[in-house]
């Protein structure tokens, strides 16, 4: 690829098992007309790094910094909340930042907070909240909630989130009708004894991953507004971790205070070369 400098450090950083690869892009080394195909071809797995996001760190005249974030496919999504907590350590860990920061993405102004390997972020207030939206697949008919949380999501709950057809169904519903164009992501939650269980498929992704922050912050708002769950909800994740998400509720539609709070591990250190991009 002519349109990017090599060799370019990365890092690989996970948030509770969604993995991101993070490039210090202060100084640009690829050109924007090129971002979205890179993205694709260095989140692809086995073949290159493998991550289910990019994350460019920018300058920013608003915030401590900005960041362009790719999904896995190459398309640039508005808000992640794991990415979000993973950027908010590696701005921390490369003195891009103090440990209290903003930082600008396109779904507005992301304040976030570092202690130690633990990372809570405010989250954008939850808007285009629509419960109780029944839509047919395959013949049946299905309960589900859907809202933004910096990305669309739709939520719904079922009886055992362990033997859900995440792959299947939620590709289906990702891609129903009533979402598009611009489609959704889909969270299927369940009862555990240690909290409500979330499993997410991810647009742009395009198949179920270890956690989605915004998708657990949907989850936990909507679980409040039906009765399931309580501020601060704590949320496990496919992966075995825990989000704790806390709010505060405004009567039956709305929420403010929101926070995803949760790990962001570094996993490790290195330098793509123009191999990585070998289609």
């Amino acid at each position: 690829m002519k349109t990017a400098d090599f060799p370019i450090p990365f890092v690989k950083m996970s948030g509770t098992g969604n993995d991101f690869i993070i490039i210090d892009h202060r100084r640009p080394v690829i050109q924007p007309e090129a971002m979205a195909e890179f993205a694709a071809l260095v989140c692809r797995r086995k073949f290159s790094v493998g991550a289910d996001g990019l994350i460019l760190i920018e300058d920013s005249e608003q915030a401590d910094f900005r960041w362009r974030f790719f999904n896995a496919d190459g398309s640039l999504a508005e808000m992640c909340g794991n990415g979000a907590r993973c950027a908010a350590r590696f701005a921390y860990m490369h003195g891009i930042a103090p440990a209290r920061m903003r930082f600008e993405t396109i779904a507005g102004i992301i304040e976030a907070s570092v202690a130690d390997i633990n990372v809570a972020i405010r989250m954008t207030p939850p808007k285009d909240l629509q419960l109780h939206r029944t839509i047919e697949v395959e013949g049946e008919e299905l309960d589900l909630h859907s809202v933004d949380t910096g990305v669309p999501h739709a939520v719904c709950f079922v009886d055992d989130v362990d033997s859900t057809d995440v792959r299947g169904l939620g590709s289906r519903i990702r891609h129903h009708q009533t979402f598009m164009p611009a489609g959704t992501n889909v969270n299927f939650v369940g009862d555990t004894d240690r909290g409500l269980k979330v499993r997410t498929y991810e647009r742009g992704v395009e198949d179920e991953t270890l956690a989605c922050g915004t998708g657990a912050t949907a989850a936990a708002f909507i679980a409040a507004l039906t009765g399931r769950a309580a501020s601060p909800a704590h949320i496990i994740t496919t992966g075995g971790d825990t989000l704790t998400i806390s709010f505060d509720l405004i009567g039956d539609t709305g929420a403010d205070n929101v926070f995803l709070k949760g790990p962001a591990h570094v996993i490790y250190k290195g330098e793509l070369n123009n191999e990585a991009l070998t289609a």
